[in-house]
């Protein structure tokens, strides 16, 4: 496949500090740079996937996420921009691909940001929303109709939206395929207005039990919310910054410089020798010496503390000897009888007249027969 590189114009953009950015990448802004299917007439729908870094480096800003669910919806470039890069300008690398000829296309967009007069706001309030996905949110009239909700609840003067993270990014997990599941997005929203009694509502210690419980809490503005929005009201966070006590301290810095240590002195060319007979006797020859002594030790007690048979009867009373003497002789005057005995059958045992001819029947062994082997039943002929 040949693969051809075309470039689009930049794009400025002017986002204010503190403020949610959002730039959509529409892909039927690229497809007129890939060329349309064979048969004519017949509309385009590539699949298109885009790549976004910082010009130069291999990845966005830290505070820029880009998000596309699939090759044919488009992409979104969100965030917060800070503070401290206001009036530093921002180049961002976008590279359309289209999956079905490998093309490509690019664009630069120029993320100039300004700084907000009426940032930052004192009053900071994030709701997570349980029933949106976090490119659902984005969009320009869903995230109105919330802060339009937002500012019937609060009734601030000035009301904007911080900043949007998914549940994913905060340690969320993947829903289930199953019922139309979310994720769960977490939308941050200042105002200079405090905090209005409804908010507060979740701060009470009737609702702070029930969320330790695992329990919906009692908000009277849920209402207001619960057509469109399912806010879970244990995870909302309050911020107030006015009352929070600055922790800051002031570095005290240095020169820069470090202190004089006096000349560097290297060591000597001329190094004296040195012996390592003392260590050799130190490491090898006082362990060896050591485990030769133990050895010769236990082999005087295996082998020369020997008592031995003799002495043992030394030291056994001589009536006990003779009893053992007596039970040895006699266990082998039993044990030599028994190989020599011999026991005559009997006569119930051996066929006396034949059963055919009534002619007596001569015994069925010898005299040297071993008897000791016969069974005890002969089986008739």
């Amino acid at each position: 496949y040949t693969i051809l590189s075309k470039v689009h114009s930049d794009r400025n953009v002017y986002p204010s500090a503190g403020v949610l950015f959002v730039h959509v990448l529409e892909r039927e802004y690229f497809k007129g740079e890939f060329p349309p299917y064979p048969k004519p007439g017949e509309i385009s729908n590539d699949p298109i996937t885009f790549n976004t870094n910082l010009m130069g480096y291999p990845d966005r800003p830290g505070w820029l996420r880009y998000i596309q669910r699939t090759p044919y919806s488009d992409g979104v470039l969100y965030g917060s921009p800070t503070v401290e890069n206001v009036g530093k300008p921002t180049i961002i690398e976008i590279t359309a691909y289209n999956r079905r000829t490998f093309e490509t296309a690019r664009h630069n967009l120029i993320i100039n940001i300004m700084s907000a007069e009426d940032f930052p706001l004192p009053y900071q309030a994030e709701f997570f929303i349980r029933n949106m996905n976090v490119e659902e949110m984005l969009a320009s009239e869903v995230l109105g109709d919330f802060l339009g909700a937002v500012k019937n609840v609060w009734q601030p003067e000035r009301l904007n939206a911080i900043n949007i993270t998914s549940a994913l990014d905060r340690g969320g997990r993947v829903p289930l395929p199953i019922n139309d599941m979310k994720e769960g997005v977490y939308v941050m929203v200042g105002a200079d207005v405090p905090f209005s009694s409804c908010l507060r509502e979740v701060e009470n210690p009737q609702n702070q039990l029930r969320c330790s419980q695992e329990m919906e809490p009692v908000i009277t503005c849920d209402k207001k919310f619960r057509t469109q929005f399912h806010i879970d009201w244990c995870k909302i966070s309050l911020v107030d910054n006015t009352k929070q006590v600055s922790t800051f301290q002031e570095v005290i810095r240095g020169e820069g410089v470090l202190p004089d240590g006096g000349e560097y002195k290297p060591p000597s060319d001329t190094l004296k020798s040195r012996d390592y007979y003392s260590d050799f006797l130190i490491t090898l020859a006082v362990p060896s010496a050591i485990a030769l002594v133990l050895f010769l030790i236990l082999a005087y007690i295996m082998c020369c503390r020997r008592e031995g048979v003799e002495k043992r009867n030394m030291q056994t009373p001589d009536i006990q000897l003779v009893h053992h003497s007596a039970i040895q002789k006699s266990t082998k005057e039993l044990r030599d009888m028994s190989k020599n005995r011999e026991v005559a059958w009997p006569l119930s045992t051996l066929p006396v007249f034949h059963p055919v001819t009534g002619e007596i029947v001569p015994p069925l062994h010898t005299d040297t027969y071993d008897h000791t082997s016969m069974p005890l039943m002969q089986t008739q002929q």
